[in-house]
């Protein structure tokens, strides 16, 4: 249990130094909601077996139970039109006299300049499945719009809310990884402080041959690196890489170097 309570904690810890990936509304005019950190200390049970998008809204409902003028009024509502979901609505909560609609991502892009031509097209997941335009093309286009669906207004009436008085934000985190061949890129739109470290391919790996590995679960692609982990030698990471860059799988990994320096950096599988 006290280990649980503790990766937990160093979860939550990474995830109050995660920054929102832009300011205000500069992106899509979609407004971020700012919450205040209160506390860096958690006290919650979570279920280990949750994706960590669910894992993450457990961190947030967490963090806004601790506001004095934040009240939660639902959350994780499906809204179903006969028998078939038609999407979730993450958090309804109020802050002072507004009534806010809150959706909740944290993601992980690396920067591919190869991929179109704006720093929002550049952001693709490790694996590249996945892009920062689609995950906004959908927020803008099927989960902001769920509210004013006639079966989502039926359950806003069960909580006397009209979704017409109703503000919209989102919670959007995200670590950002630069190319290990341009690795002083800066941002105009996106915020720079996302910049969590860099992404390398097989062919750079040798360059890092004197450096110690670590490979931490998923969950634990939160947290901020630290020296207390089982390090692994090149050889043996070399070795331990095959079988995901064989399944065409990206790892988030930490490198520390031989003055101490740890980094967070994917190893991808793609050139």
């Amino acid at each position: 249990m006290y280990q649980k309570n503790k990766d937990i904690q160093n979860r939550y810890e990474g995830f109050l130094q995660t920054p929102n990936l832009w300011k205000n509304n500069a992106v899509y005019h979609l407004p971020q909601f700012e919450i205040e950190n209160s506390s860096s200390k958690i006290d919650i049970d979570i279920d280990e077996k949750l994706r960590l998008g669910k894992y993450i809204e457990r961190f947030v409902s967490y963090q806004l139970a601790q506001q004095n003028n934040v009240t939660i009024l639902c959350e994780n509502v499906q809204i179903q039109k006969e028998k078939r979901t038609l999407g979730e609505l993450d958090c309804i909560l109020k802050k002072g006299k507004s009534v806010i609609h809150l959706e909740i991502i944290y993601k992980f892009y690396l920067i591919d300049e190869t991929v179109g031509k704006t720093e929002i097209e550049h952001c693709i997941g490790p694996n590249r499945k996945d892009s920062l335009k689609e995950k906004l093309t959908k927020l803008k286009k099927k989960q902001l719009p769920l509210l004013y669906a006639a079966e989502c207004r039926e359950f806003l009436k069960s909580l006397h809310l009209n979704s017409e008085s109703m503000e919209q934000k989102v919670c959007f985190k995200a670590q950002l990884f630069v190319p290990f061949s341009n690795r002083k890129i800066q941002f105009t739109t996106l915020n720079n402080h996302c910049i969590s470290g860099f992404y390398i391919n097989l062919k750079q790996l040798s360059n890092f041959i004197d450096c110690k590995f670590y490979i931490p679960d998923k969950k634990d692609w939160l947290v901020v690196p630290h020296t207390h982990v089982d390090w692994l030698n090149f050889d043996r990471f070399q070795e331990n890489m095959k079988e995901y860059l064989n399944r065409k799988f990206s790892p988030l990994c930490w490198l520390k170097f031989k003055n101490g320096t740890i980094e967070k950096v994917f190893l991808v599988w793609w050139d």
